[in-house]
């Protein structure tokens, strides 16, 4: 990435006149709880209207733009496509610096997005995605430690070309390796982040990225890797400590035949505990992938994240038991990496909902009084919220989804179920109001059939069984903004139907704001008591990174990340490269 990279500044005229103050968004989420919520109301409801972009920095580099930039006095850093950051002023635009990333493999899982750095003690963190963590620092852009985690293509147990040609030439992507995609959390002096790629495997796709073709996200076997979590020193980047997904003692858990809120699983217990011996190690291949930022109370010293989907993804017969510690909300000693509790959404789960959507703190009122609380929301179409020290089930929302045939395994003839493997609430971030006690959340509605299919025997080949994964035909598709009041029992506020599909997630502020972006390329902001849309940009591609607000000498900004990703691409969206940043004309 060169220093042509552009910060272009559209004309304003002189900041309104007021005292020098500023307010940063110093990290993933605003701070420490993941909110996602600033206490900024320069803008509000009465006049976001008038919102204009103040300038515009193009990365030069087209496609998968997820970041969440860091503000941090005054200074912007972003990461783009590739692993590549700069640092902005972020009051005008302009380049600082620019750090260009060189990956050492191309072999990667997934695209090559990530979604944001950290920013500490004067260094910038990155997790990359051929599996390093690097600080650069943060006044130049100069690597100062550069930590190989991981090599992505390291035990690799299957082959893209092979799995092609066994099924008929279609077109194949993906693979188990390992890599980053979550914005670093720094705390205690540590750098902690989590791999994906874990529980993904290969898969089928059609042509636009998407599922219209099939998606072959299960096949029988030991494809998968071990996902896992660690900490490097922030200093040097030594590595501290590390904490597996899977369990290596007792990772079949109980044969739970419910939830622990109580749903039916629909699982034929009997057979998995006969095929039991036959798979004993499947753990040490059993996925989890870590997807977004944990949550941290420096108080307690615990973080709080989600895990990911068990491996093969939907298909358990060679994976017997609840597969502990995937599909869970997890608490972990910040120093040690130790497990403090965990609550398991969905045991021996088949439908890809990952626990993805980063956790957030807050205060939850009781008949007993205010607990401390973390709150997960969920693919599964609930926002569970919990008890910080011990994990306890404080409450379950109202669905914001509808529901059918939740946890039908997949068959031969196809089972429709919704929601799909995209949610719900995918990865994207939940903004929480602490004053009004409100979370909202990007929804996506849809279903999915999920079969069983076969690949017969050849030339010494045994038959292999895979579950294809498809759009359910006929069944509706859209994407709501939804209000859930999580002061009031987990109760729909309100729910908005989005013209297009809601990407990245959302912000709120104290202006009665919700800023929200959508797949075709439109920044949304909506009044925070009934969901209306109060102004809209077309900002020029997908929007699949999560606003932020922050001010600089007294002025409120609004920044976003226009660059798409694989899914606006698949909705027929363009790719970008532009970080667009609005503020209030004079």
């Amino acid at each position: 990435m060169s220093r042509r990279l552009a910060a272009a500044a559209l004309a304003l005229a002189a900041l309104v006149p007021c005292a020098a103050w500023s307010a940063d968004w110093p990290m993933f989420g605003g701070d420490a709880s993941n909110r996602h919520h600033a206490d900024l109301a320069q803008i509000d409801r009465g006049n976001v209207d008038r919102l204009r972009p103040a300038w515009i920095f193009q990365t030069g580099i087209t496609g998968y733009f997820q970041a969440e930039p860091v503000i941090v006095e005054g200074v912007m850093y972003v990461s783009a496509t590739g692993n590549h950051v700069a640092a902005l002023d972020a009051k005008t635009g302009r380049v600082i610096w620019t750090y260009t990333h060189r990956a050492r493999t191309e072999k990667i899982f997934g695209p090559p997005s990530n979604r944001g750095v950290a920013v500490s003690g004067g260094l910038v963190y990155e997790a990359t995605m051929d599996g390093r963590v690097i600080a650069l620092d943060a006044k130049t852009g100069r690597l100062v430690w550069d930590r190989e985690a991981v090599r992505p293509e390291e035990g690799e147990t299957e082959t893209a070309s092979a799995l092609a040609a066994q099924l008929g030439d279609k077109p194949v992507q993906g693979s188990s390796r390992l890599g980053f995609k979550m914005p670093p959390l720094v705390a205690e002096g540590l750098v902690i982040v989590g791999v994906t790629g874990a529980g993904y495997g290969l898969h089928v796709e059609d042509a636009g990225g998407g599922l219209d073709g099939g998606s072959v996200v299960g096949i029988e076997g030991g494809y998968g890797r071990r996902g896992w979590l660690a900490a490097y020193d922030a200093r040097t980047g030594e590595e501290r400590w590390r904490w597996y997904v899977t369990k290596a003692d007792g990772w079949e858990g109980d044969y739970r035949t419910t939830t622990p809120d109580g749903v039916p699983l629909h699982r034929d217990v009997a057979a998995e505990k006969a095929a039991a011996p036959r798979h004993a190690e499947a753990w040490r291949v059993g996925g989890g992938s870590l997807w977004m930022t944990p949550a941290f109370d420096p108080d307690l010293g615990l973080i709080y994240l989600g895990t990911g989907n068990p491996a093969p993804q939907n298909f358990g017969l060679t994976r017997p038991g609840d597969n502990l510690y995937t599909m869970s909300l997890v608490a972990l000693d910040v120093r040690t990496g130790a497990l403090r509790w965990h609550f398991q959404q969905v045991p021996h789960e088949e439908w890809g909902y990952d626990v993805a959507s980063p956790p957030f703190l807050l205060d939850h009122a009781t008949a007993e009084g205010s607990i401390k609380a973390v709150a997960q929301a969920s693919k599964t179409g609930w926002i569970y919220v919990h008890d910080r020290v011990t994990g306890r089930l404080l409450a379950r929302s109202e669905p914001v989804i509808a529901h059918k045939n939740l946890y039908a395994p997949p068959t031969l003839d196809g089972t429709v179920v919704s929601p799909g493997p995209l949610g719900a609430i995918s990865w994207h971030p939940v903004a929480y109001d602490p004053v009004a006690a409100r979370a909202f959340a990007q929804v996506r509605h849809g279903a999915a059939t999920y079969t069983v299919k076969t690949v017969p025997a050849a030339s010494g080949r045994p038959e292999i069984r895979y579950t294809e994964t498809s759009e359910a035909r006929g069944e509706p598709a859209f994407s709501t903004l939804t209000a859930v009041d999580l002061g009031a029992g987990g109760r729909i506020a309100w729910s908005v139907k989005a013209g297009s599909r809601l990407s990245g997630g959302t912000l709120s502020t104290s202006g009665g704001l919700v800023f929200s972006g959508e797949e075709d390329g439109h920044l949304d902001a909506h009044d925070a008591r009934d969901g209306r849309i109060l102004w809209r940009f077309q900002c020029g591609a997908g929007i699949s990174g999560p606003p932020v607000t922050y001010t600089v000498d007294g002025r409120q900004y609004v920044a976003v990340a226009a660059g798409g990703s694989s899914f606006t691409k698949a909705s027929g969206f363009g790719t970008g490269d532009a970080l667009v940043v609005f503020s209030l004309p004079e």
